[in-house]
């Protein structure tokens, strides 16, 4: 069930173990998304771009699977069963749940706040911001990140919650790394000039009225691929004169949202005597924004209006929320045998079981509930889908034909690899020290505007690392936090850039 990453991925190693086999996918979505351009850089650092495909393209690459256009609506787990939208029924004999996740919106009541999760959401902010001058981003997260540094001509409040930006990510010294390119005009400039990786697909006039974007309903497709956001036309409505005025990026760091605001409700909050404070509150935010600002004197009413917890009020067009995602586990959650974990997410075991007979889980929708290899955790990140997609459909087989299986090698150490700010950025085992305490020391190198290279090091042992830049490094990095090989005798040294260690280590 699921057509994103995950959902497709283990149908399609489902029809590459077992040809002869009927597989069924369930999407909701009129769209599928698929790999291409796999790239296998280590042994755990893989990297790939997403397809947006027809429903038929998997029946043409797979002849034993059958995709469905069709929403699950209930789980008969007893009779093994599910049940859709439109009462069709589909008999089962070993069931992969891989519904996904959704964005947690900070408030689905105002629809001037929006969550960015699949093709129709991206289609609606790009209509809203053609034509705003102000936009708020709350959350820290990749999305937040990759939104900040590609939208052009308006302005952006960056609400966080951290003290350094894409804490998600990176540490406070990385985050510093980073932020000369969010303030930088020349950086901001992107050539959108390039040919798109991701493939273009329309839909049947007959088939579009149930997938138009409604953002009073949590109905969302597949989550979008890793590179989203590339080659995509974001700009909002400042005029070129505004254009010419300071800053379009103002950071607020360590608050959150505390109130959100229409333009009536303010108005009415502004005509109060009570609410002298909140008024320069409002003010005072907008003098942050300095030269920019002094060229919007005429809007003095906003459709939205935020109010943060470090008591700063702000106006703008709209907000987007981007504060992560909750897992879409509404077709389990009234069934009791099913567990829940504390991230919201269907708890599996090392063989990607749920607590019931013959179901299992992968991808954005589970939650982790073995006991991780040191140097691995659990991110709903798209190289995780993938995996877990593909380790489940090895896991259903196996279990149908009674066969052991060992548990696949990626999830031995965590590895991911993205691009923010237009440098590529490699994250390895702990990388920010998850699950070290204070116990831990770190070896750091930084060259500006060129890379930074932050090595977590336990008793000696290289137990995670940031690597941002063109440096080559990823690989022997890998290898050192696989084999922990003592390294207290090249202290300092391991990272001096006169030494070549990918050659030492080799």
């Amino acid at each position: 069930i699921g057509g994103g990453i995950a959902g497709v991925t283990c149908a399609e190693q489902l029809s590459a173990l077992r040809p002869d086999s009927q597989i069924s996918l369930i999407s909701s979505s009129p769209l599928i998304k698929a790999v291409t351009n796999f790239h296998q850089y280590a042994r755990s650092l893989e990297s790939f771009t997403v397809e947006e495909r027809p429903l038929s393209s998997l029946n043409n690459q797979c002849p034993n699977v059958d995709v469905f256009q069709k929403t699950a609506k209930k789980l008969d787990s007893a009779k093994q069963v599910l049940i859709t939208d439109n009462g069709e029924t589909f008999q089962y004999d070993k069931l992969c749940i891989c519904t996904g996740a959704s964005p947690n919106i900070i408030s689905i009541k105002n629809d001037r706040v929006i969550g960015i999760r699949d093709t129709e959401s991206v289609t609606h902010f790009q209509n809203l911001l053609a034509k705003s001058k102000r936009v708020m981003v709350v959350g820290n997260g990749g999305i937040a990140t990759e939104l900040v540094h590609e939208i052009t001509d308006c302005q952006i409040i960056w609400a966080i919650k951290d003290e350094s930006i894409s804490s998600t990510f990176f540490d406070v010294g990385a985050g510093q790394f980073l932020l000369p390119k969010l303030f930088s005009p020349d950086a901001k400039k992107s050539d959108n000039t390039t040919v798109s990786k991701r493939m273009k697909f329309t839909i049947d006039d007959d088939n579009t009225s149930q997938f138009r974007y409604d953002s009073t309903k949590n109905n969302f497709g597949s989550a979008l691929g890793p590179d989203w956001s590339r080659n995509l036309k974001i700009s909002g409505g400042l005029t070129e004169q505004q254009l010419k005025f300071g800053h379009q990026v103002q950071v607020e760091y360590s608050c959150e949202v505390a109130s959100i605001l229409t333009g009536s409700e303010y108005q009415n909050l502004k005509s109060s005597e009570n609410v002298d404070k909140d008024a320069s509150a409002a003010n005072s935010s907008d003098k942050d924004l300095k030269d920019i600002t002094l060229l919007l004197p005429l809007i003095e009413k906003w459709p939205i209006y935020v109010k943060l917890t470090n008591g700063k009020l702000y106006g703008c067009d709209f907000v987007i929320s981007a504060t992560g995602v909750v897992p879409n586990v509404k077709l389990v959650e009234d069934d009791t045998n099913f567990k829940i974990g504390n991230d919201g997410g269907i708890i599996v075991s090392d063989h990607m079981r749920t607590g019931v007979t013959n179901i299992y889980a992968a991808g954005d929708v589970c939650s982790a509930g073995w006991d991780h290899a040191p140097h691995w955790f659990q991110m709903r990140l798209w190289t995780q889908a993938r995996q877990m997609g593909s380790y489940a459909a090895k896991c259903m087989i196996a279990d149908i034909d009674n066969d052991p299986i060992p548990m696949d090698f990626c999830f031995e150490m965590f590895a991911h690899i993205t691009k923010f700010f237009d440098y590529k950025v490699v994250l390895l085992g702990q990388f920010n020290a998850q699950k070290l305490g204070k116990d831990y020391e770190i070896l750091l190198r930084c060259t500006k505007d060129m890379e930074y290279i932050k090595v977590i090091l336990h008793n000696g042992r290289m137990y995670g690392a940031i690597v941002i830049g063109e440096t080559e490094l990823e690989e022997t990095f890998e290898n050192l936090i696989l084999n922990q090989m003592d390294l207290s005798r090249f202290g300092e040294s391991l990272l001096d850039p006169t030494i070549d260690i990918e050659d030492y280590f080799d």
